[in-house]
């Protein structure tokens, strides 16, 4: 395992490749704007090496994010750019910080009797259902919704996103695993590789589990599931919590915290 700020590097690392791929990179001072499909957007981030981030600096990103139709946001580490939180703040946008955790000691867990876990293909029919199971997840952190009780989301803003993970699927840039319960799916969670100058490393995103099963140990055994098969290609494996809480979780399926993500984005219409 590499030292502290070696891995910090890495993680700048990847967020610069993540979007080469998919997006143009606009820059806006020491900032990068990737502007490509907006069913897949990238955050704007601050280019290594490049110098503090102003307010100024701030905004011409979102004028450039707007401008293609993508949704404002950045992100950073926290310990590398620790100017940019206040910057971010005085151009308008809510700022939070995050747990950056990395797979250090991975532990392996066995999911629940009953559970079953499979890799999903790009051809799976049944995607749009695992998207759902994520969608209402994170949109109800703490409720009991069943999914079988939500209507499946069938907007053109979301068939355009269900495309472009089948695709990201098929080439291998996105590798998505779900749980499933009685034929219902339970959970769902992605890992993201990347070449980083010659090396992978992979994010962990997107694990979710429905509401009324969590404290089973369903998104536990997912990530541990996850780590696992990143693992076989990957030098590094690393996520960004949601919470202190859920980076409890993280730790203890063995990872451990690196460090802080930043991320910035509009408030929200009701704060």
């Amino acid at each position: 395992m590499s030292t502290r700020p070696g891995l910090l590097d890495c993680v700048e690392r990847y967020f610069a490749a993540a979007p080469l791929g998919d997006a143009r990179i606009e820059v806006a001072g020491p900032l990068d704007v990737p502007i490509g499909d907006p069913a897949w957007p990238y955050p704007a981030r601050p280019r290594p090496g490049a110098g503090p981030v102003s307010a100024a600096d701030v905004r011409a990103a979102v004028a450039l994010q707007e401008a293609a139709g993508l949704p404002p946001a950045l992100e950073w580490v926290q310990e590398r750019t620790p100017g940019l939180a206040a910057a971010a703040t005085a151009a308008g946008l809510s700022v939070d910080e995050l747990p950056l955790l990395v797979a250090a000691d991975p532990v392996e867990l066995l999911l629940p009797a009953g559970v079953r876990l499979y890799i999903v293909g790009a051809d799976d029919p049944e995607l749009p259902r695992y998207r759902r199971v994520a969608a209402i997840a994170f949109a109800h952190p703490g409720g009991r919704v069943d999914v079988r009780e939500a209507p499946l989301d069938t907007s053109d803003e979301v068939q355009a996103r269900t495309a472009v993970l089948r695709e990201r699927i098929a080439s291998g840039r996105t590798v998505m695993m779900v749980a499933v319960e009685n034929g219902e799916p339970v959970a769902v969670g992605s890992h993201q590789p990347v070449d980083v100058d010659g090396t992978e490393v992979s994010e962990v995103v997107g694990v979710a589990t429905l509401p009324r099963l969590r404290a089973r140990g369903l998104g536990a055994g997912l990530a541990s599931a996850l780590v696992a098969h990143a693992l076989e290609s990957a030098d590094m494996v690393f996520l960004t919590a949601g919470d202190d809480d859920v980076a409890r979780v993280y730790e203890r399926v063995g990872f451990a915290r690196i460090g802080t993500t930043g991320v910035a984005e509009p408030p929200d219409d009701d704060s």
